[in-house]
């Protein structure tokens, strides 16, 4: 173990997720993934082997096998944090003995998501809701929770612009990448030639977080925003990378060059110096065919933060109607990278310590 860096676990670590919280790990100057954990498939085979990615594997883990870790092993060899890839429905009950056992939990699966307990966090969105994870058991780690992939990067798009246009309405309609399935993800000839118009919950999932990340904190709990948000999600044949179409139907008439500047200016996190966090999170595209997955959903800066950041385009205002394209990387930004920020701002917070332990 190195010294300074908290010694941490990857849970999942052979999946589409987990492979990408190896990538922004590996060389992470605060934490150390010790522990490459996977079931009984992908146990005893090392990471080069299992590797799905475009991007290059991290050299230092290439080798390293994978592992059976139970939250009594973890909790025995010292590990501080879980980065949690664990497939929803799976996740719930190992992520609350984690915590139970002292081990912070950051993670991207849906199970703990709606617990009025745990921060459903976007840094940039809603830091003040993760000092809800102070109201957990005094006794144990933390449980910090990813929005949806593509709930992040829809309240990423709307905070900057969200109080001066008090929506009466948001419309979302999401175009997703096959990656956002998992692997081996969409078979090939339902995708082909094709859009599939149905993601089973998903349209659900973005309007239900949506309504909590963009809520306000009332003593222990969220006090969720009563503004409807009615959304299609469609699988579309892209790698990475998902689209949103959004409509908002505003009570408010600011000019367009307010809502833009709004955008541009936008960066709450300048303040910290977290290595995830992109400096602008929202980038502004101003051509008339951006944001394109193929060429935006590795914007934002600086290097490590490559992926990170939202861009938004094709702005037109015809009051009371805002209507944009917004993109963000789903496996990065939407998953390992948001839970990273996440556990970086915890940190710079004070909800955890230098040493990984939970605060008291």
């Amino acid at each position: 173990m190195t010294e300074g860096r908290i010694p941490a676990a990857i849970l999942g670590a052979g999946g589409y997720i987990g492979q990408h919280f190896a990538r922004l790990l590996a060389d992470h100057p605060t934490f150390e993934p010790l522990v490459l954990g996977a079931g009984e498939r992908s146990g005893g085979r090392a990471l080069e082997d299992l590797w799905q990615l475009t991007e290059a594997i991290p050299p230092d883990l290439a080798r390293v096998r994978l592992s059976p870790a139970s939250p009594r092993s973890l909790a025995a060899s010292g590990i501080r944090v879980a980065f949690s890839a664990l497939p929803s429905g799976t996740a719930g009950p190992i992520e609350s003995e984690l915590a139970r056992r002292g081990i912070s939990v950051f993670t991207n699966a849906a199970d703990h998501r709606m617990d009025p307990r745990v921060p459903l966090l976007v840094p940039e969105v809603n830091r003040e809701q993760l000092l809800l994870a102070r109201r957990q058991p005094r006794r144990g780690g933390i449980v910090v929770a990813n929005a949806n992939c593509s709930t992040t990067g829809l309240v990423l798009a709307l905070r900057p612009v969200w109080s001066r246009l008090a929506p009466r309405a948001v419309h979302a309609s999401t175009y997703q990448a096959l990656s956002g399935a998992g692997y081996p993800g969409v078979p090939s000839l339902t995708i082909t030639d094709n859009v599939v118009p149905f993601i089973r919950e998903e349209e659900e999932k973005v309007a239900r977080e949506s309504a909590k990340i963009l809520g306000t904190v009332r003593g222990s709990r969220v006090r969720p925003d009563e503004t409807p948000f009615l959304v299609h999600c469609a699988r579309v044949a892209t790698r990475e990378g998902h689209l949103e179409a959004v409509t908002v139907e505003a009570t408010r008439r600011p000019d367009r060059a307010e809502l833009l500047r709004r955008w541009s200016t936008f960066d709450p996190l300048s303040a910290f110096a977290l290595p995830t966090a992109p400096h602008p999170p929202v980038e502004l595209r101003r051509e008339v065919d951006r944001p394109q997955p193929l060429r935006d959903r590795w914007a934002g800066h600086p290097t490590r933060a490559r992926g990170m950041a939202a861009v938004v385009g094709r702005v037109r205002w015809d009051p009371p109607f805002l209507r944009f394209y917004t993109l963000s990387h789903n496996a990065v930004r939407g998953g390992a990278g948001g839970s990273v920020l996440n556990a970086e701002l915890a940190l710079a917070l004070g909800v955890l310590r230098p040493d990984g332990r939970r605060a008291p």
